[in-house]
């Protein structure tokens, strides 16, 4: 599937993959006035095989199905041993 890749210029990596180069406007409202403006960062093939750098790419298709977009938010930071929780 053919799928379109852009980050929010509001959100520090924050990246939303979309099934549809105009799907932007699809987005929910509310999702869209978090992220902010947007910007198309790359266009790929994406494929149940390919090799992402922070998501799986089955569930990345998986959701382009369902809902038109993927939503990958920031890496949660690591906390040290002794860090408290």
């Amino acid at each position: 599937m053919r799928c379109f890749v852009h980050k929010s210029l509001r959100k520090a990596d924050t990246y939303v993959f979309l099934r549809d180069e105009t799907g932007a406007a699809t987005l929910p409202a509310a999702l869209r006035e978090s992220l902010g403006p947007l910007q198309q960062v790359l266009e790929l093939e994406l494929t149940p095989t390919r090799r992402l750098a922070q998501a799986d790419a089955v569930r990345v298709l998986e959701a382009l199905e369902r809902h038109g977009y993927y939503l990958q938010l920031p890496p949660a930071p690591m906390l040290a041993p002794d860090d408290p929780a």
